[in-house]
């Protein structure tokens, strides 16, 4: 174990999955004339990962072991006092970073063998993902913000790609741009709070800044009563929301299911949407100099994580209700964030990326077995044709609803233990939104695993059967019917996600919550925000939380959840159809995904439509067209019109204007005299 990390081994763990990009995306497409073919594309990318994940292992030890970096390996330019430079800065937080985004990509890289083995686009495909990891892996490890916005805006463009990639299919073009458009809405408000730190820390690098923190929590935002730092804060949250998908610019995170199930995993449960969690940890010593900023991040997450669980129960495609729990689970790590638990925040963020992971690639298992299908009324009793992804969606869903020893529990309830103990305003609303929400989870979660795995078999009853093109997944068919188990590289990331989603959880609560794991990357002021401090009195190992949990209602919600999803569809079906009827206006607004599809399209984009044409109608076209422009040429026609009239080409008539312009000037400078 080495005490010191080289610069030369952390640049060759972003750099390996960017060649095997290049490799499988110029040498295997139609770019570079195809030159190779699938097996040595997706072996070229599962090689720069799989050395990815080797090295982010190694780096995890060392780092263990005490090993830190901070140092800038390029300097791209200096603007005055201003350095523009690419450099890592590897610490618990990144660290840990490092390895579940390259697990995951791994895992995801296997998986999409088997999933889009009849895929025209497979070399592409494997270049997009490759292409991805790279870009995160520059996001985790930066130490300055331009390499954090170049990451931040790298995987967003990936993900364009990646959602858009069956681009001849009108839906599907119709997510990426709406992910595309939002996320710049995000991102406004990111670069907004990125300009505020240059201009008054004069500096992008973190340290730098964290050094100067104390300085920007004195000054006062120019014009108003506001602190700097709150504005610079909620500047980069609103970043945040864009990317993480936090109410209300979560709206694009359900239609990007629209991509290939692959991508659901990797870019929706442990990469691209927790790159705003990752940020606001990573940026804890500005937010803990603003209470405002702390107590709206709460607010935010709280109705996210319960608003968007309401939507997930009225979910029948199998991705779309892993999206909403996604959503969800979002909202609980931004709940965390407010209360000043950070370290808890990307505990749950770990846990969360693997046991979602998991449960994104079972669903897509599911579709591969059921051909084609993904309304899960039409599925049922698929158990005992699908034994493996039956198994691991089981151990991904106790997870996931925080079942006692499973990673999801220590986690999800560390964050309801937190939020109990904040001393800001908005706790107790969040309070209420993450217990409520532990039944909601529970569910949608058990409705989901039952209607697939158990009941009546309806997967032959199905009416959009062979002619729905909705769905992603295109092949794996068998002549008669049956569902059937996934081959190996696809139930084999299932296995290897089920068991840190089963255990990791109960290895790491104690360092990572309660040790000094991130103690040089998270900076909390336990005087100010004593949530994490108050509960660590409380914590008393892995067990000891596990048994105390049989005494407190986030068990009984969940449990609770699981035995309503067990009768209202196992037991009596009829319950949910006579619930829906009494309930029809709520129903309906659930539906319609509380509207806000519908005030973007009708409201915003209505109204940003009629504001350009506007501005191009009358400020173009009348005041710079007309005012300016055509007033200014037909000004100048107006006055050489008369002017040419006395062009004459006569000598006298010029003598003449000589001499009366004489006299006129002898007239002003005699009256001037006087």
């Amino acid at each position: 174990m080495s005490n010191t990390l080289s610069a030369s081994t952390l640049l060759a763990v972003p750099l390996a999955p960017l060649v095997g990009s290049a490799v499988a995306g110029i040498l295997g497409t139609a770019f570079g004339g195809n030159v190779i073919g699938r097996r040595a594309s997706h072996g070229a990318t599962i090689l720069g990962v799989l050395v990815a994940f080797i090295l982010s292992a190694m780096t995890l030890s060392d780092v263990i072991g005490g090993a830190r970096f901070n140092q800038t390996i390029y300097e791209w330019m200096v603007i005055g006092g201003l350095k523009m430079e690419i450099g890592f800065l590897v610490d618990g937080l990144t660290a840990m970073m490092m390895v579940v985004v390259t697990f995951v990509s791994l895992m995801v890289h296997l998986y999409t063998i088997g999933y889009m083995a009849d895929d025209e686009g497979y070399n592409r495909f494997f270049a997009y993902i490759s292409l991805f990891t790279f870009s995160m892996l520059m996001l985790v490890m930066s130490n300055n913000l331009l390499q954090l916005f170049f990451g931040w805006e790298a995987v967003g463009l990936v993900s364009y790609l990646l959602i858009g990639f069956w681009f001849n299919k009108p839906s599907a073009i119709f997510a990426n741009m709406k992910a595309f458009l939002v996320n710049r809405v995000g991102d406004f408000g990111f670069i907004l709070g990125i300009g505020l730190i240059v201009a008054y820390a004069g500096t992008m690098n973190y340290t730098e800044i964290f050094a100067k923190a104390g300085e920007l929590g004195a000054l006062g935002f120019p014009g108003t009563s506001w602190m700097l730092v709150t504005v610079i804060c909620i500047c980069l949250f609103i970043g945040a929301m864009g990317k993480s998908a936090q109410f209300p610019l979560h709206v694009w995170l359900p239609d990007s299911m629209e991509g290939p199930t692959p991508i659901s995993a990797l870019i929706h449960a442990a990469t691209m949407v927790t790159a705003g969690i990752f940020m606001v940890a990573r940026m804890s010593p500005l937010f803990e100099l603003s209470d405002t900023a702390l107590n709206f991040v709460m607010v935010i997450g709280a109705i996210t994580a319960l608003f968007m669980g309401f939507l997930g129960i009225i979910q029948n495609d199998i991705k779309r209700v892993v999206a909403y729990s996604t959503l969800s689970q979002l909202g609980y790590m931004t709940v965390a964030l407010g209360a000043s638990a950070y370290s808890v925040a990307v505990f749950h963020l770990m846990t969360h990326a693997f046991f979602k992971a998991l449960l994104f690639l079972a669903a897509g298992s599911v579709i591969m077995g059921l051909h084609h299908n993904q309304d899960i009324r039409w599925m049922g009793g698929v158990r005992k044709y699908m034994p493996i992804t039956w198994i691991t969606s089981l151990l991904g869903t106790l997870a996931l609803i925080g079942t006692p020893l499973f990673s999801g529990f220590y986690s999800k309830d560390s964050i309801i233990e937190a939020v109990h103990f904040s001393n800001l305003p908005g706790a107790g609303f969040a309070h209420f939104a993450v217990l409520a929400g532990v039944f909601v989870t529970s569910f949608y979660s058990f409705r989901l695993y039952f209607l697939v795995f158990h009941g009546q078999e309806r997967y032959d009853q199905n009416p959009d059967a062979h002619h729905d093109d909705h769905h992603d997944d295109h092949g794996h068919g068998h002549g008669d019917g049956k569902p059937h188990e996934s081959p190996w590289v696809v139930t084999l990331p299932l296995v290897l996600l089920a068991v840190p989603s089963v255990f990791i959880g109960f290895f790491t609560i104690t360092p990572l919550v309660f040790g000094d794991f991130f103690r040089d990357a998270i900076t909390v002021n336990a005087a100010a925000h004593p949530a994490l401090t108050e509960f660590a009195k409380i914590f008393h190992g892995p067990l000891a939380m596990a048994a105390h949990a049989l005494s407190t209602p986030p068990l009984y919600l969940a449990l609770a959840g699981a035995v309503s999803a067990w009768y209202c569809y196992l037991v009596n079906p009829a319950v949910p159809a006579a619930i829906g009827r009494a309930l029809k206006p709520l129903i309906t607004i659930l539906e319609n995904k509380y509207y806000l599809d519908w005030f973007n399209e009708n409201v915003l984009a209505r109204g940003a439509r009629a504001l350009g044409v506007g501005l191009w109608k009358g400020g173009d076209r009348g005041v710079i067209e007309g005012g300016v422009v055509n007033a200014s040429w037909k000004l100048v026609g107006l006055i050489s019109s008369v002017v040419r009239r006395f062009q004459t080409g006569y000598l006298y008539h010029y003598a003449l204007m000589m001499l009366v312009g004489i006299m006129l000037f002898m007239t002003y400078f005699v009256w001037l005299a006087k």
